[in-house]
């Protein structure tokens, strides 16, 4: 997804990015980290002989940071993550009007940032299509990065995480090249080297207003040398056509993200009829293995619900995605009730906790390769007892 060429001018990043050094890359990587086997210049990442077999410790990915415990997104829910043991931590990235990548769920930002208390942009609110949908708000490709820095970071969820709201209006909406940097920094205090999982969020609808997201992300990794086969890095969308620019463009492992309905927008738009659904088939996982090292499907997709909400018996997913030389990780376990199903749940308050330790040992016991995990501190104590068990 080229998009036209716009003049950016990066000095609020240009000092952060010239310090942070290559500390995500390294000179090996564990085999479950899921490294790209293709040159990402044409043959691909997939893995066309198939057969991958799970590692003994799958990875722990904190879904926007320790986003169960801070305003996801912000430095300190990633710092919070590194620190209760995450493997990962996950950046969604948007682009700013002077395409500078930040860390936003979603590029509209009234319900993630306090926006809306800012008089001066108060004519900003509008109402867009973003991938097919009215969205009214105000969205980040209106904003220069130096605008953006006036706001501060607001719970997304604060009925059901009601004691986050306690750090509204604290913490700046970060930069790519600042969590870049705070992995660095956290990786050599806690002596482990945490990787980074950017997802890149509507790139259809970003490369069609002139923001695409592909050629200023491979050009982060590279400054920071992370486009290597090796590095603690995987991109992942719920969009399959930027994968495939992407599997063309880097060499970093790529993940393709599977919800348990619907369709690729990018495939939509294109008029194709080809649904999330079709893509978790045998043939579809094939065809992702053409040009991606993971899958990525929603949690429902691996442990359906039965009539009365609770978890049955495994699909075939997990092991046809091995099959096909794949592997995955699964989203996103949380620990409040009303998000678990009901085998998982403990009492009737929807915001209360459930057994999030059971629910991650059932998706272990399917043999996912990786979670995504809003709690990542109880995720990560499940997984280490369940590899314990393991003998």
């Amino acid at each position: 997804m080229t998009s036209r060429k716009i003049p950016v001018a990066r000095a609020l990043v240009a000092a952060t990015a010239s310090a942070v050094v290559l500390s995500l890359a390294a000179t090996a990587v564990p085999a479950h980290a899921g490294p790209g086997h293709g040159s990402g210049h044409g043959s691909g990442h997939g893995h066309s002989t198939g057969g991958h077999h799970r590692q003994a410790e799958p990875l722990v990915i904190a879904h926007r940071g320790a986003s169960g415990h801070r305003p996801e997104h912000t430095l300190e829910a990633y710092r919070l993550a590194i620190r209760m043991g995450a493997d990962f931590v996950e950046p969604d990235l948007v682009a700013t009007r002077d395409g500078v990548l930040v860390a936003r769920h979603e590029n509209e930002i009234s319900g993630t940032t306090d926006v809306a208390e800012h008089p001066e942009f108060a004519a900003r609110r509008t109402t867009k299509l973003v991938d097919g949908s009215p969205i009214t708000g105000w969205f980040t490709e209106d904003f220069t990065l130096r605008e953006l820095r006036t706001l501060r970071a607001e719970e997304r969820l604060p009925q059901v995480r009601p004691d986050n709201t306690a750090y509204d209006g604290r913490f700046q909406i970060p930069t790519l090249d600042e969590v870049i940097a705070l992995v660095r920094t956290e990786s050599r205090r806690v002596g482990r080297r945490i990787g980074i999982a950017p997802e890149t969020k509507h790139p259809t609808y970003f490369d069609s207003i002139g923001l695409s997201l592909e050629e200023p992300l491979v050009r982060t990794l590279r400054r920071h040398g992370l486009d290597r086969r090796n590095a603690r890095v995987v991109v992942q969308s719920f969009e399959t056509t930027n994968l495939r620019q992407l599997d063309r463009m880097t060499r970093v492992p790529l993940a393709q993200l599977v919800d348990a309905a619907g369709a690729p927008y990018d495939l939509k738009a294109a008029g194709a009829s080809t649904t999330y659904a079709d893509l978790v088939t045998p043939s579809g996982l094939a065809d992702i293995a053409s040009y991606a090292d993971w899958v990525a499907p929603n949690k429902a997709l691996i442990l359906p619900r039965d009539s009365a909400g609770a978890t049955g018996a495994p699909t075939a997913l997990v092991d046809d995605a091995h099959d096909a030389g794949l592997r995955v990780v699964t989203w996103t376990l949380r620990a409040e009730n009303q998000f678990m199903a009901t085998n998982f749940r403990i009492g009737t308050d929807p915001n209360a906790h459930g057994d999030l330790a059971a629910e991650s040992r059932a998706f272990l016991d399917a043999g996912v390769d990786a979670l995504f995990a809003d709690h990542p501190g109880i995720v990560v104590r499940a997984r280490d007892a369940w590899v314990d068990d393991l003998g």
